[in-house]
C-alpha cells in the first residue's frame, strides 16, 4: 500500500485515484488541482452537447425528461430550467447527515469522473467542485435515499444544489444555507446549463466514497486484528506451527500467505512460546489455528474491493455519455452500482466473520482451561467477574453483524414506473459495511483487553516482539485488572487505539510492516 502525504496536492485528470489519495483529500484536507491537459476532452464533449441543443436533437436528460418520463420533450427555452428542476426534485435525502470526510470524497470523485471527458459539462463546473474542496465548503448530504442505480441520485443532488447556492452546507457543525457560505468563501454560485445537472447527480460517487474509506479502514483493521490475535495466541499459550511458511505455501492464497508471515513476525523472540515447546497439547481451536486462512480470506476480499474502487474512481458513470470523436451520444448503464455493490457485500460478510472469529478467541481466553488463566481472567473469581460481561457486549455486536451481513444487493426494488426495474442497492450495502466495521473494531478492542490480561498472567515471560509492543501500548493507558472496576471507559480507550491504528503502529515499530506488500507467488 502506498502513502500520500496528508497535505501533498492531489492532481486529478479523470484517471484512477488510489485509496490513499481519496483519504488524503477526504480526511486530511489535501489540496486538489486539475491537470490542464485533461480539459481537452471535457471541452470537446461540451461542444458536442451545445451543438445538439442548438439543433434541438433528442438527447435523454437534455431535451427529454428522465426515467419513465424519457419521452417527454423539453422545449429549447426550458433546457436550463430542466437542470435546476432535477436538483430540486432529487435532493430529498433522509436519515443522519453524512460525515464531512464522506462528502469531501464524493466531491473529489465526482470532479474526477467528469474529467474523463464523456459527460458534456463545462470545465468551469469541474473547477467549481474542486473549489468546494480547496475552500473547505462541505455540502450537507444525508445517508439514506439512494438505490444505487441511475447513480446515487439523491445524495449527489444535495451536493449539486449546494454548488448552485440553493442547497445547504455543513458549517461549524450546523446545517446552513449554501448561498451565504459560498459568498463567505469567495465562491460564486454555479448556474447550470444543458446536461450539467444530470451529469452532477448521475453517478456512483456516494457508494465509491464510502467504499474507498472502508477499504482504507478495513486494511488497517485487518492488520490490527493480526496484532491482537498474536497477543491472544501468546495469552492462550498457542502454537506457532500454523503460521509456518511451508504449511501455508501448500495452499498459497495470497491473503493467507501474507497473514501467516505477519503472525510469524509478530511472535518472534517469544519467551512464552519457548516455555511450552514440549507441551502435550495437540491442536489449538480453529479461531487460533486457522488465523491465516480466515484473516487471509478477509484480506483477499478487501483487496478485491480495493481494485474495484480504484477502477471506479477513474470511470465515467453518468448517462448518457458523449463521444464527440464519433459524433455519438450513447445511453447505457454505467451509473449502475452493481460492480460496487457485490464486492461491498463480500467485504461486509468478511468483516462480520473477522469479528465473529475475534469474539471466539476472547471466549477461549476466558474459559479457564489453561492452568495459568483463571476463569474470565477474574482476579478473585466469584467476588470478581473479570472480563465476563465484556464478552456479552462482543456477542451482542457479533449478532448485529450477522444481520447486517445479509446481502441487501441480492434484492431490488423497482423505481420510476418500472423503467428502472433492477436497482443495485449498493449504497445501503456500503452503509451496512461501515456499521459492521465499526462493530468489529469494538469486538477487537475487547479481545485486546482480554489478551493483555492473559499475557500478564504469564509474567515474567515476555510475548513475541510485535505482541509485546501492542500489549505494552495498551498498558500505557489501561492497567492490569487487579479487581473489578468500571470497564466501559477502558473498552472505549482501547477501541480508539484500534481505530486509530495505535496498536498496529506499536507493533510495526518492532517488526516492520505487519502486512508486507511483497509479491505473493
Amino acid at each position: 500500500m502506498g502513502s500520500t502525504s496528508d497535505r501533498s496536492p492531489v492532481r486529478i485528470a479523470g484517471e484512477p485515484l488510489t485509496v490513499d489519495q481519496v483519504v488524503a483529500v477526504a480526511r486530511h484536507g489535501a489540496p486538489v488541482d486539475v491537470k490542464a491537459q485533461a480539459l481537452e476532452n471535457v471541452k470537446a464533449s461540451r461542444a458536442h452537447i451545445e451543438a445538439l441543443v442548438e439543433q434541438e436533437a433528442v438527447v435523454y436528460g437534455v431535451t427529454t425528461g428522465l426515467g419513465d418520463l424519457k419521452n417527454e420533450h423539453i422545449p429549447h427555452d426550458q433546457v436550463e430550467q430542466l437542470q435546476a428542476n432535477l436538483l430540486a426534485s432529487h435532493a430529498c435525502g433522509t436519515g443522519e447527515l453524512l460525515g464531512k470526510e464522506v462528502v469531501r470524497a464524493m466531491v473529489l470523485l465526482r470532479a474526477n469522473a467528469l474529467l474523463v471527458g464523456a459527460s458534456g459539462v463545462r470545465p468551469e463546473l469541474i473547477q467549481a467542485l474542486v473549489d468546494l474542496l480547496n475552500c473547505d465548503v462541505t455540502p450537507a448530504v444525508y445517508t439514506q435515499g439512494s438505490v444505487g442505480s441511475s447513480g446515487d441520485l439523491v445524495p449527489l443532488a444535495h451536493i449539486a444544489r449546494a454548488l448552485t447556492g440553493e442547497g445547504e452546507v455543513l458549517q461549524d457543525g450546523r446545517v446552513q444555507a449554501a448561498g451565504p457560505a459560498l459568498a463567505e468563501a469567495g465562491l460564486e454560485p454555479m448556474r447550470l446549463v444543458a446536461k450539467e445537472g444530470l451529469a452532477l447527480i448521475n453517478g456512483t460517487q456516494f457508494q465509491t466514497a464510502l467504499a474507498a474509506l472502508l477499504v482504507h479502514d478495513a486494511r488497517r483493521l485487518l492488520a490490527t486484528t493480526c496484532v491482537v490475535a498474536s497477543m491472544s495466541v501468546e495469552g492462550l499459550r498457542g502454537s506457532r506451527w500454523p503460521f509456518d511458511t511451508r504449511l501455508v505455501q501448500a495452499r498459497p492464497h495470497p491473503g493467507a500467505v501474507r497473514v501467516a508471515r505477519a503472525m510469524d513476525r509478530l511472535l518472534e523472540d517469544s519467551d512464552i512460546m519457548k516455555s511450552h515447546e514440549d507441551c502435550d497439547k495437540v491442536q489449538d481451536p480453529y479461531s487460533f489455528r486457522c488465523i491465516p486462512q480466515v484473516h487471509g480470506a478477509v484480506l483477499d476480499a478487501i483487496e478485491h474491493l480495493a481494485q474495484v474502487v480504484e477502477r471506479e474512481t477513474g470511470s465515467a458513470t453518468d448517462n448518457p455519455l458523449i463521444f464527440p470523436e464519433d459524433a455519438l451520444v450513447i445511453s447505457g448503464g454505467n451509473f449502475h452500482g452493481e460492480p460496487l455493490g457485490l464486492p461491498l457485500a463480500y467485504v461486509t460478510t468478511a468483516l462480520a466473520k473477522l469479528g465473529a472469529t475475534s469474539e471466539r478467541r476472547t471466549v477461549h481466553l476466558l474459559l479457564g482451561h489453561d492452568p495459568h488463566l483463571p476463569p474470565f481472567l477474574a482476579p478473585h473469581g466469584g467476588l470478581d467477574s473479570g472480563y465476563m460481561i465484556p464478552q456479552y457486549v462482543a456477542a451482542s455486536l457479533v449478532n448485529e453483524n450477522k444481520a447486517l451481513a445479509h446481502p441487501v444487493v441480492a434484492d431490488t426494488v423497482p423505481t420510476s414506473g418500472n423503467q428502472e426495474d433492477v436497482n443495485a442497492m449498493g449504497a445501503t450495502q456500503a452503509l451496512h459495511a461501515r456499521r459492521v466495521l465499526a462493530n468489529t473494531t469494538h469486538v477487537l478492542a475487547i479481545e485486546a483487553l482480554a489478551a493483555a490480561q492473559a499475557i500478564d498472567h504469564h509474567a515474567p515471560l515476555s510475548a513475541g516482539r510485535g505482541a509485546k509492543a501492542a500489549h505494552d501500548r495498551i498498558r500505557e493507558d489501561v492497567p492490569t485488572l487487579e479487581a473489578d472496576r468500571y470497564l466501559r471507559p477502558e473498552i472505549e480507550t482501547v477501541r480508539e487505539l484500534v481505530a486509530a491504528g495505535a496498536l498496529l503502529e506499536a507493533a510495526t515499530r518492532e517488526t516492520g510492516p505487519v502486512l508486507d506488500d511483497e509479491a505473493i507467488p
